[in-house]
This record gives structure tokens, C-alpha cells and sequence, in this order.
């Protein structure tokens, strides 16, 4: 274990069995005793053991899981339903039991697993709150002292002496959380408890969240909320059927989850390639000097300069066969080509795309991000009302999005993506291409606009009336 690391995961497996029928729940263990008695034949022995075992089997939850998390870092768990996400952390809490492997923690943890995990529904909350608090290793004067902090923060009033049994689901995990404000763990761990709470009370939860991290505390969060995920995580581990799949930065991680979730829903699920490593995308790139022309033969784009042709893809894009992505350009209202804008100016997003194959009802889309993968706009044609119609093998395509650009000032990238055929309002029938990151620039404060803050500009007009008093 090295040590910095105060959770270390070695070989962790966890194992359930499955029983054929519920006779076999009965018969399955006594035979594999009978094939244990050395007086039987051989053979009679050797049919018992294959009848034991033909009465079960083994469904791994966890398999062969390894990686190690160091003091003060925020890891992300995420993965579709059933990837062992809950499991894991049951386990890293020490309320489950592996099957094969270790895990090692320095230092007291504190876990919300599931809502109303650790309550007795007989008890009253002020009767939880001792009983949790101690079980987490608070003596008893520190809980008498710090009791009246975790009522307030619960902001459940009288129902602190009622039994928690007649509690919502909300009162539940803000009486939880609020004992964990209060045990000062080393490593915290959330299993999207605080889903269930109302809106102020998750802000609230969060800004404790981030106060733990300040601190150094070490926090894990499974979430299938990827926005939070991105928001309060560094690191992601992103979890498959049971084995660990990926372990990097939390914006690598999300972009792998949802292309994997989005994967399976298109007709061409396997004709997609899903970019699991930053790698030069499998599609071609327009080379230099190279130019698309209109039907008339006249030139539309040449010569486009090397940073704005989509030199790499992130971890998390789809390709196929189908489209080639042969530039991106992010010109300004004079159709200069900028890496630098200025927010609230007028923007021109410049999409080059060649076909490979005939096109019934093609698409095209793109998403704003920002520095940490968070979504800031994303829309396409489809979204927009707008059709490009059918489009031939080695037909050329330019599509040009016109918008202002009301952020604030930072670093962005640009996705982009391809569909084939819609699926009502905003879905496709197959996705050609996506790719994150596929060009950046940076917004620059508009000294001529109003003094604001936040993630974009509403533009707000503001009016006056003043009414006299009466005499």
C-alpha cells in the first residue's frame, strides 16, 4: 500500500450464488456433502459433486478489481445499473464482505449507502443521531456538544423526538447527512442518497461536500447525475458488467459512459467504434491545401490551417465507417478564423463533412463544453427544424451554425456529431460520428457590456418608477 493512499483495492471480486431452483437451494449443498464421503463408490461420488454443482452458479458482481486512491482526492464512481457501483462501495465501507481479494482504508470512514442505511425506524432521530455518531467514533460529550449543529443543519424541527419510521425519504437522508457534518471523516462516501432531497437542501449538501474537500477529506460519489459528477470529481472510475473499464480524469470517464449508454440504442451498434484512448481518429483528415467546391466546381474552403482541422479525438467518441469529419472553423462575424473571442460577439462554426455512403436523412449537431466537460449548448439540425436531405456517396458537405457567443470568459471545446434518420423530435436512427474536442477557443471579457457573472449573459433591461408619498 503505498503511503499516501488511504483506500487500496487489491484483486477484489464479490460472488453471489445462484440457485437453480428453491429445491436446490436444499439438495445442491446436501449432495456436495454425500460426494464427500469417502466410503461410496467413486462414481456415485463424482455424480453428487456434478449434481451439487449443476444446482448453482456463481454471479460476480465484482470482478478482479484493482486501483488505489490517494488522501484528498474526489472520485467519481460511475456505470450503468448493474455495474457494481453500490457493491464496491459497500465493500470500501466494510458493510460487505468480499469474496476474493482485500481492501485496505487508513482513517475513519463515513458512508450515506442507501437511504436509511444505519437507522432503527423504532428509534426517534435524536436516538439515530447517538447511535450513528457513536458508531463513527464520536464519544459521547462530542455528540452532546454537537448535537444541536446536526438538528439545525437536518432542518427537521420537532420530528428530531418523533420515530424515524414516520419520516419522508427527505427527512431521512438530511438527518444522515447531517450527522456525517459532524464526524469529521478522512474518507467520506455518497451512493446518490442525495437524490431524494429538495433542491435547497442538496445546495446546501454539496457546499458541505466541497468544504470536506478544502479540507483534504477523501470522497467517493457514485452518481448517474453527470453534470455533479464533473462538478465535485477530479477522477472518475467507470465501472462495466462488473469490471473496472476505466480509470482516469472525470471528463474521460463521463464521455465514455455516455457514448456506452448511448451505444446500444442505434441500429448500428456494431458498426461503432468507441474511442476508449485519446488517439488521431480513425477517420481521415483533410490534408493541406485540400479544398471542398460547390456544384459549380468553385472552391467553398481550401488551404485550412493545421490548428483548426480535428487533429485528435478525446476519450469517448464514436466513429464509423460512414463520415469523415475533414475540418472544424470558428470564424468571427468577419469570417477570420479566432482561437480568441470576445463574448456577446457573433460567431460562425464551420463544419466540413464527406460521405462514404449514400445518406437518406442525414444530421449534424455540435455541443459547447467547457474546461471541465460540462455541457454549456448543444443542438443540431434536427433540433433546429431544418433539413439537409438526402446525400450521396462522396458528396461534400459544409454546414454553418450562426450564434452569439454570451459566456463567460474561459476555455471551451467544440463536439460534434453525425446522425443518420430521426426518431421523433430529437433522437436518430444511427450515430455516424461524434468527437469531443474537436476544436477550443477561449472567451474574452466584453468590456463594452454590462458588469455580470455566472456561465452567460441574459442581457437584463432594467426600469424605474418612483410614486410620491402622500401628504
Amino acid at each position: 500500500m503505498n503511503v499516501k493512499s488511504v483506500i487500496t483495492v487489491q484483486g477484489l471480486s464479490k460472488a453471489y450464488t445462484i440457485w437453480a431452483s428453491p429445491a436446490a437451494r436444499l439438495h445442491g449443498p446436501l449432495l456436495g456433502q454425500v460426494g464427500q464421503w469417502p466410503f461410496l463408490p467413486k462414481a456415485m461420488r463424482q455424480t453428487c459433486q456434478r449434481l451439487s454443482h449443476e444446482s448453482f452458479r456463481n454471479f460476480y458482481a465484482l470482478r478482479d478489481m484493482s486501483f488505489e486512491i490517494q488522501r484528498g482526492e474526489s472520485v467519481g464512481i460511475i456505470g450503468l445499473n448493474g455495474s457494481g457501483k453500490s457493491t464496491l462501495l459497500q465493500m470500501i465501507a466494510g458493510t460487505l464482505h468480499p469474496s476474493e481479494g482485500s481492501v485496505q482504508t487508513t482513517g475513519r470512514v463515513a458512508a450515506l449507502l442507501e437511504l436509511g442505511s444505519g437507522f432503527n425506524p423504532e428509534f426517534t432521530g435524536r436516538e439515530n443521531v447517538i447511535l450513528n455518531a457513536t458508531i463513527l467514533g464520536l464519544p459521547p460529550k462530542e455528540i452532546e456538544a454537537r448535537f444541536d449543529r446536526i438538528a439545525d443543519f437536518a432542518e427537521i424541527g420537532d420530528f428530531i423526538d418523533q420515530p424515524v419510521k414516520t419520516y419522508s425519504s427527505g427527512m431521512v437522508v438530511r438527518l444522515a447527512f447531517a450527522v456525517l457534518t459532524q464526524v469529521e471523516p478522512d474518507i467520506l462516501i455518497i451512493d446518490e442518497a442525495l437524490a431524494v432531497g429538495d433542491f435547497l437542501f442538496q445546495q446546501k449538501c454539496y457546499d458541505c461536500l466541497r468544504e470536506f474537500q478544502r479540507q483534504g477529506c477523501t470522497f467517493l460519489f457514485v452518481s448517474h447525475s453527470m453534470g455533479t459528477v464533473l462538478n465535485l470529481c477530479s477522477r472518475a472510475l467507470l465501472l462495466e458488467q462488473g469490471y473496472l473499464s476505466f480509470d482516469g480524469p472525470a471528463k474521460e470517464a463521463v464521455n465514455l459512459y455516455e457514448v456506452n449508454a448511448l451505444k446500444n440504442r442505434f441500429k448500428n451498434a456494431a458498426s461503432i467504434q468507441v474511442l476508449k484512448v485519446a488517439t488521431e481518429p480513425s477517420v481521415p483528415l483533410v490534408s493541406a491545401g485540400s479544398e471542398f467546391t460547390d456544384k459549380s466546381g468553385d472552391a467553398v474552403v481550401s488551404d485550412v490551417p493545421q490548428q483548426n482541422r480535428p487533429t485528435q479525438s478525446e476519450v469517448g467518441g464514436i466513429v464509423t465507417d460512414a463520415i469523415e469529419l475533414k475540418f472544424v472553423r470558428i470564424l468571427d462575424r468577419n469570417g477570420t478564423e479566432k482561437e480568441w473571442l470576445v463574448s456577446e460577439e457573433t460567431v460562425r462554426l464551420s463544419l466540413g463533412i464527406l460521405s462514404n455512403r449514400d445518406l437518406r436523412d442525414p444530421h449534424v449537431g455540435f455541443k459547447v463544453r467547457d474546461l471541465l466537460g460540462r455541457t454549456v449548448f448543444e443542438t443540431s439540425t434536427l433540433c433546429m427544424k431544418r433539413t439537409i436531405g438526402p446525400l450521396a456517396k462522396d458528396e461534400k458537405l459544409v454546414v454553418e451554425f450562426v450564434f452569439d457567443l454570451p459566456l463567460t470568459q474561459g476555455d471551451y471545446s467544440i463536439s460534434v456529431g453525425v446522425a443518420e434518420g430521426r426518431v421523433g423530435a430529437a433522437d436518430y436512427e444511427e450515430a455516424l460520428l461524434y468527437l469531443h474536442g474537436t476544436a477550443q477557443f477561449h472567451v474574452l471579457r466584453n468590456d463594452s457590456s454590462i458588469i455580470w457573472s455566472g456561465v452567460f449573459n441574459l442581457k437584463p433591461s432594467v426600469s424605474f418608477q418612483r410614486f410620491q408619498q402622500p401628504k
